[in-house]
């Protein structure tokens, strides 16, 4: 399985737990209701996972770290549905990363960690610049 059919299967889930699911979020009040259905969604997967760690110091207690393995994926579902509501594929997910991934190595290279790094290249924001390939 790849991250293609990742997104296959959610959307499917989708459509079947909601069918007319992407016809609906043409509306964009819709479509902005349910990123943030998504968006809480998945906020709340990542509390159930840190609760599965002994994170409270005033008390002993076990950590399940398979049951933050279950959370994890329950948190994917969540956020490819997100990416999907905000119109991309595995494909953009994919090619957005390598971007990212290549400008936070940048990012380093270039006096991020030591603060010297200036995010504005002639005027543009670099996330802008170099991620989204906007020019101003």
């Amino acid at each position: 399985m790849n991250l293609q059919d990742i997104f296959e299967k959610q959307i499917e889930l989708n459509r079947r737990i909601n069918p007319a699911l992407y016809e609906e979020i043409s509306d964009p009040e819709v479509r902005r209701k349910w990123f943030l259905n998504f968006e809480l969604a998945l906020r709340q997967e990542s509390a159930e996972a840190v609760d599965s760690l002994n994170w409270k110091w005033w008390k002993k207690d076990e950590e399940d770290w398979g049951n933050i393995k279950v959370e994890l994926v329950d948190m994917l579902h969540f956020w490819v549905s997100m990416c999907t509501i905000a119109g991309m594929n595995a494909q953009d997910v994919f090619e957005l990363y390598a971007k990212k991934n290549k400008l936070n190595h940048d990012r380093q290279e270039q006096g991020y960690k030591e603060g010297t790094y200036d995010k504005y290249k002639n005027g543009t924001e670099d996330n802008k610049q170099f991620v989204l390939g906007f020019e101003q």
